[in-house]
């Protein structure tokens, strides 16, 4: 079988989106499935035309003209068909039998036409409704023009695909509400690499030393700085944190839009000495800060996006044996199990944030036993050989067309 997807960018680039889509690739390679990879215009880091990333080459579609890139709208339908026109040469190059395009819709949409054109099925697999990510991001309002069209585009390319597939329940819900067939949709949940995974990381003795927090109870966030992850009201959660464990220190460690915002605000807080910012630190690098940290916060925000799509990073966590504290979004919920794997605070609620963690690190003792549910769980249902074994029921009826 011999699958040709299209994605948003990859690899070398960092994030949520690239790591997933190694994650898969990887596997399905491992089930004996032929892949080959499409970017579009959006994979900004310069490189050649066709370029080989951890044994693996993707084919990248070129920037269109910069005239063409600078007003919205006519940058977007200059980018479908130029990613449209680099998707026919590739097909004719590799000969696929199965077109899978991931998020957003701008890939769906020439996708779905350069399958058509070549007889092809097309699998669109949604990770975040293109007009929620634009919400959250701030390029538009949920309800205005820009994010009315952009879930009619969302809702005809799920209903023009041969299947559909989704990261959680959240959007295969809210895709049925939309009229779209429950057979159509599967999901294919979020995964680890469960063997990249110690599942005990031992203390960085120097790296807590050099940042001063050998002898602290660390909150940890590692990630991108977005107004969805909440990371502001952390911030707003310290002076009470502060007050039932005053050795509580905060380790934020990444970077983003939100960098600055964050930062003068802890300043503005008077307890800037006891947040550290460490900015982006290199992949490499990255299981040295996570060793640090006593318990991985993330308080996502409550909106669209955060209810219905589930985030990466907790699984990591979880998969590491690091304690895990969330907000009650419906995407956190779908990973964790209040009490059991983990546990849960009112999203938006700083209160309700410093009381949870507060009390959760005052009952160490019973950190052993959830910290073992949470890495068995990940072990039994996370892992992308479980994973990526649900593509079976996705392809091979499309194989049979």
């Amino acid at each position: 079988m011999r699958i040709l997807h299209v994605f948003d960018h990859s690899l070398p680039l960092h994030s949520g989106y690239t790591f997933r889509s190694f994650g898969i690739i990887t596997e399905q390679r491992r089930r004996g499935w032929q892949t080959m990879h499409v970017t579009t215009p959006r994979h900004i880091r310069p490189g050649p035309p066709v370029e080989e990333v951890e044994g693996l080459r993707f084919y990248r579609t070129p920037t269109p003209a910069p005239i063409l890139t600078k007003l919205p709208l006519v940058r977007e339908i200059a980018e479908m068909r130029a990613t449209r026109r680099r998707l026919a040469e590739v097909i004719a190059e590799t000969k696929p039998d199965i077109i899978h395009a991931h998020s957003p819709v701008l890939n769906a949409l020439p996708a779905l036409k350069a399958a058509r054109a070549a007889g092809l099925p097309c699998v669109y697999e949604i990770r975040a409704f293109w007009e929620d990510a634009a919400a959250a991001h701030g390029a538009c309002r949920e309800g205005d023009l820009r994010y009315r069209v952009s879930k009619a585009l969302e809702t005809h390319a799920a209903r023009r695909a041969d299947a559909v597939t989704v990261i959680c329940e959240g959007l295969r819900g809210d895709l049925i509400r939309r009229g779209i067939p429950e057979s159509k949709i599967t999901v294919i949940p979020n995964a680890v690499d469960i063997a990249k995974f110690s599942g005990g990381l031992a203390k960085d003795d120097a790296l807590a030393a050099s940042l001063g927090l050998s002898d602290a109870e660390v909150l940890g966030f590692i990630g991108s700085f977005y107004d969805y992850e909440g990371l502001d009201v952390l911030i707003d959660a310290l002076p009470a944190l502060l007050a039932l464990r005053p050795k509580a220190r905060l380790l934020l460690v990444g970077g983003g839009p939100e960098d600055e915002r964050l930062r003068q605000r802890a300043a503005a807080s008077g307890l800037a000495d006891k947040i550290l910012f460490t900015g982006r630190v290199p992949h490499a690098e990255v299981d040295r800060y996570y060793s640090l940290i006593d318990v991985l916060v993330y308080p996502r925000k409550s909106m669209r996006l955060t209810d219905l799509v589930t985030p990466l990073k907790p699984l990591e966590a979880m998969a590491e044996r690091k304690m895990v504290a969330a907000s009650d979004v419906g995407g956190h919920k779908e990973l964790i199990q209040g009490g059991v794997t983990g546990t849960l605070f009112k999203a938006d609620d700083a209160a309700d944030l410093a009381r949870v963690v507060g009390d959760l690190l005052a009952r160490r003792g019973d950190w052993p036993v959830m910290l073992e549910a949470a890495r068995a769980y990940v072990e039994r249902q996370r892992t992308w050989a479980a994973s990526v074994a649900h593509y079976d029921r996705v392809y091979l009826p499309l194989m049979g067309r």
